[in-house]
């Protein structure tokens, strides 16, 4: 699991979380940031659509009346922490979150050491790159904007979520990636995650694939299937078509 091929396209599209970053970097260091600021975030901003929308899908997705209180929607929220549901106000409120906590210095976002160095590489090489993660955004970008290497915001062009994508494991999210990409034919694009679904979904879409699976981390033995694997970016070379 060494040889991740050589790869000509029109652009690479990237996973964060277990690809780019170690997993622990959001279940422990993001979750634990956001976890005891729902409740005070959703307080301290009621008229914001983002957080008015959030609210108003969280008590419908569980069923919880007009009247649930603050404390009722952050215990429905902290059980899909718990789950890891991927729910897509709990992402928007999280995103928000973490924006905050990148500006005010209190999070600095940390990569696997092979990332940075080929994503520059591949930047400077004018492969355009672009993010699909189920977190937010608005938390892409800040979690990008603030890194031990610096502001990394301007290696992407641009950034897909559940919310202007879809799941990350329904191929139909995929073609709609590739539409905001300008319509490249599907065998021109190359996606990077850990998760074998996810990898399933981009390559029905046309896609092509290769899944990262990186020691100590929760998909290091997964089944791949047909796609490629590789433990590190640097064995992935990747060239602009």
């Amino acid at each position: 699991m060494t040889d991740g091929g050589t790869y000509k396209v029109d652009w690479v599209v990237l996973d964060i979380e277990g690809t780019l970053m170690p997993t622990s970097g959001v279940h422990v260091v993001l979750y634990d940031y956001a976890r005891p600021r729902l409740g005070p975030w959703i307080d301290a901003h009621p008229a914001d659509p983002v957080v008015a929308g959030a609210v108003a899908d969280i008590r419908a997705d569980a069923g919880l009346p007009e009247t649930a209180t603050t404390a009722e929607i952050v215990a429905v929220l902290h059980g899909w922490m718990d789950a890891d549901r991927k729910a897509t106000p709990l992402k928007a409120l999280q995103g928000l979150i973490w924006q905050r906590g990148y500006a005010d210095g209190d999070l600095v976002s940390e990569y696997f050491p092979d990332v940075v160095p080929r994503l520059r590489e591949w930047h400077a090489a004018d492969v355009p790159m672009a993010i699909f993660s189920s977190g937010s955004v608005a938390g892409q970008i800040a979690s990008f904007s603030s890194t031990t290497d610096g502001d990394l915001t301007g290696l992407f062009r641009h950034h897909f979520d559940t919310v202007n994508a879809g799941p990350k494991r329904e191929a139909r999210s995929y073609a709609a990636i590739a539409e905001g990409l300008g319509g490249p034919a599907p065998d021109r694009v190359l996606f990077l995650s850990d998760v074998p679904a996810e990898l399933d979904a981009a390559a029905e879409a046309g896609w092509r694939t290769v899944g990262l699976a990186r020691p100590g981390e929760p998909y290091a033995g997964a089944d791949f299937g047909g796609h490629r694997a590789v433990e590190s970016l640097a064995d992935i070379e990747v060239t602009r078509a």
